[in-house]
């Protein structure tokens, strides 16, 4: 085999590595569900991928919404500074979410994005999209309840700062991100937090003080372990108490 026929084949491989068609993250993405002609499609349409360092930007706010993003490793954040100066963290995102749909409506993008550790996304062309969505009925369907599930997690977030003490909204963040890290066939009860205590209070609507102290709390009752950023859960059942009758969204 000559060098060129080693080198395409070596691309073809890492391209077949990085399909859709045999990603590991196909049940929580875009793809979900379709059949293997159309998976074929959609791995023409995401044909670019995209490595973001830590502490880069994947967009910026109020530039114009080209495609949209699907993690496929990593952490990300997303969040909008105030006049002051003062970061308002929106969201937290890993592996197999959605990123860029706060830019729909307007087509441009509420929020930055940054990444919270080197991470890799799939760019994912919103014309390409609309179009291929037009020939799969299903594409489009299941984008719809993505959207749907972004809304909800967001109307959770609200109830959560509304109605929730500190303890029981930390216990919630906690069950929430032990959900989604179960939902991608990790560990549910140890994970490292990729987020600063500082950013979670941010999304919490709590003070720094408040988070290290209610963890630390934790930590004394035997709810939790917690190392730096490495954090196991000791006791789920008394976590999901806390925040008992309001529930937990993923």
């Amino acid at each position: 085999m000559t060098k060129m026929a080693t080198r395409l084949r070596i691309v073809e491989v890492e391209r077949l590595k990085t399909a859709c068609s045999t990603c590991s993250l196909q049940e929580l993405c875009l793809p979900a569900g379709l059949n293997e002609s159309e998976l074929a499609a959609m791995d023409k349409l995401v044909d670019l991928r995209r490595q973001i360092k830590r502490g880069d930007h994947l967009y910026r706010v109020g530039t114009s919404l080209q495609s949209l993003y699907a993690i496929r490793s990593g952490f990300m954040k997303s969040s909008v500074l105030h006049d002051d100066g003062r970061e308002q963290v929106a969201g937290f995102h890993m592996m197999g979410d959605l990123m860029g749909m706060d830019a729909i409506g307007t087509s441009q993008h509420l929020c930055d994005a940054v990444a919270l550790e080197d991470s890799e996304v799939c760019d994912i062309p919103l014309k390409d999209l609309e179009a291929l969505s037009r020939t799969i009925p299903s594409l489009q369907q299941h984008f719809h309840r993505i959207m749907s599930r972004e809304i909800a997690r967001d109307y959770g977030v609200m109830l959560l700062l509304g109605s929730m003490r500190a303890e029981e909204r930390l216990a919630a963040f906690l069950l929430n991100l032990s959900q989604r890290f179960a939902a991608r066939g990790y560990s549910s009860l140890e994970f490292h937090l990729r987020m600063t205590r500082e950013e979670i209070g941010s999304y919490l609507g709590l003070k720094l003080e408040t988070v290290s102290r209610t963890l630390s709390g934790f930590q004394a009752q035997g709810l939790i372990a917690v190392q730096n950023k490495h954090l196991r859960i000791l006791n789920i059942d008394a976590l999901r108490a806390l925040v008992s009758p309001h529930g937990c969204r993923d």
